[in-house]
């Protein structure tokens, strides 16, 4: 492989790389979707590499099984959607992706999704079953074992250099990870310990190796508990603005029994069962549990009128357009200021509203595709190592589709960043 890239312009590929690899299914041909990344202006990918099912669960993962939730469940939702049920040699699979990327010169952020949802596309429970058996506490340790696993696999089949670095998991204030702590505590706050602990488990197996965790959002307020050990600051800039405001609105995140039910009908779709009616087969309930996205927000994206969606949303944007702006600024100098402050580089690994529904457009609509540019430009003249164009921008999503959209916003990002100060690795210079 060519040199590492001076930054990284991201695609985020999480889970689906591996759990949609079926008959018409995006990565159904790695080397194509490799192919297409690279077309758009893309050098990295950002993946749950199942870290922990492979090296930490102790199951048989050589005919791993995955599809659908079950029924029409969540296939209105992104990253949900998945089609054909299909059978992996996980480990195979893992390192056939791998060799795929080097192939394309393409680098690899490696992270989990285990706590949050992966194990929910498992066919069976097994998965699941091993994550959640794991005491809470122990689970950062766990992972950073399971990840230095991974790594002693890619040194051993000389794929090491395809790894950009570590993440022990993604979101890390927003799951699983967090059971087990005092009602009220900050969960960044109450996670440092534990996580700064997992980076140095990780690291005196690797040494030299850049490892970190990453942040739903910027967390501004608790930034006191992020690890200062970390080689790389990874956060997540979802602004929301307008669309929080629908969340709330319409209940998309409170219990499904609190659904507003008759106020929602402004986006749904006429024949919308009742909220509490819509969920997965009885067989697998336990499915409910692999994932954090609540069943009312399921709901709404599977049952959705996709214009009138978007329509509210445009009908309010006026009235949140300048503090969304405000906030994606700020958040990403307290980010880059933090970054600068511990010598490490600035990673923004997804961005930029929220999460919408499957088939809205307003991300890829006009209003959409200026936060993109607005926000590349901002990555950039802070001196960000990487950048998301969107977190909507992969072969999973409509927005692959729009070539034109991702190759100006990758040609932004990396000629501004030609000028922009940069900060290398701390550790793995």
């Amino acid at each position: 492989m060519t040199p590492a890239p001076d930054k990284l312009v991201i695609s985020l590929w999480d889970f689906s790389w591996y759990v949609r690899t079926g008959p018409g299914e995006p990565f159904a041909d790695l080397d194509a979707a490799f192919a297409q990344a690279v077309e758009r202006g893309y050098n990295t990918v950002r993946i749950c590499a199942m870290p922990f099912l492979l090296f930490g669960s102790g199951l048989d993962t050589s005919a791993l099984r995955l599809g659908p939730l079950g029924g029409a469940y969540g296939q209105g939702l992104r990253w949900y959607d998945v089609k054909a049920e299909t059978t992996i040699d996980a480990r195979a699979h893992l390192l056939a992706f791998f060799r795929a990327a080097q192939q394309h010169d393409v680098r690899v952020i490696v992270s989990s999704w285990e706590y949050q949802q992966s194990s929910a596309f498992a066919a069976t429970s097994d998965w699941w079953d091993t994550l959640r058996a794991v005491p809470p506490a122990e689970r950062p340790d766990r992972l950073a074992d399971a990840h230095a696993d991974l790594m002693d696999l890619l040194v051993a089949e000389g794929l090491a250099d395809v790894v950009a670095y570590t993440e022990l998991h993604n979101e890390v204030q927003y799951g699983h990870l967090t059971e087990g702590q005092p009602a009220g505590a900050d969960p960044v706050v109450e996670l440092g310990p534990a996580l700064e602990k997992a980076v140095e488990r990780f690291r005196t197996r690797h040494p030299g190796r850049p490892i970190t965790v990453n942040y739903g959002g910027v967390p501004h307020a608790s930034m006191r508990g992020i690890p200062t050990n970390l080689d790389v600051l990874a956060v997540h800039p979802y602004v929301y603005g307008v669309l929080g405001a629908l969340i709330e609105e319409f209940g998309l995140r409170r219990p499904v029994d609190e659904f507003p039910q008759n106020a929602a009908a402004a986006i749904l779709r006429p024949g919308a069962p009742p909220a509490a009616e819509w969920t997965v087969p009885d067989e697998h309930r336990w499915r409910m549990q692999a994932t954090i996205i609540r069943q009312a927000e399921v709901y709404v994206h599977d049952w959705t009128d996709p214009a009138a969606f978007d329509r509210w949303l445009y009908d309010h944007y006026g009235e949140h357009r300048v503090a969304m702006a405000d906030k994606l600024r700020t958040w990403l100098e307290v980010a880059a200021d933090w970054a600068a402050a511990h010598g490490v580089p600035l990673v923004l690994g997804e961005g930029w509203v929220g999460y919408t529904p499957l088939r809205g457009q307003f991300e890829e609509g006009p209003v959409g595709a200026e936060i993109c540019r607005f926000a590349v430009r901002e990555a950039a003249r802070l001196g960000a190592w990487g950048t998301v164009v969107c977190s909507n921008a992969a072969p999973q999503h409509p927005m692959w589709d729009d070539i034109a959209l991702q190759r100006e916003c990758s040609a932004i990002f990396t000629a501004l960043f030609t000028d922009a100060p940069t900060t290398a690795l701390r550790r793995s210079s």
